[in-house]
């Protein structure tokens, strides 16, 4: 049996032989709130902005975006000279600094709609 999850942009295939915990593993990561951030190397900010939210890493799915890939120009023509810039399943929330306050609400809102308990 092949169980496919999609998370965000990427996907996750799982092999389960009628495994009821591979099933459940899918459907709550799946439920997990992405967390985008767009960023490029070097970029100092970026690595304190992950460690700052290193302590939350269980509660999100990290997807990190780098603006100087060419397939990223759009992204790269936005945010250029703010980065870090942060994306919670494909809506802005910050941008240059983590905003602690703003990012445990805005994810403890996300967590309640999709009926997790943290």
């Amino acid at each position: 049996m092949m169980v496919i999850c999609f998370l965000s942009r990427t996907l996750q295939v799982a092999r389960l032989s009628s495994s009821p915990v591979g099933r459940q593993l899918c459907s709550t990561s799946a439920k997990k709130p992405v967390l985008t951030l767009f960023t490029k190397k070097p970029c100092p900010l970026c690595d304190e902005a992950k460690e700052i939210l290193e302590p939350y890493k269980e509660r999100f799915i990290l997807q990190e975006v780098d603006i100087t890939l060419p397939e990223n120009s759009v992204w790269n023509d936005k945010y250029r000279y703010d980065i870090p810039v942060f994306h919670l399943n494909g809506k802005f929330l910050m941008k240059h600094r983590v905003d602690i306050e703003k990012f445990e609400d805005q994810l403890t809102k996300l967590e309640l709609q999709n009926g997790e308990n943290h």
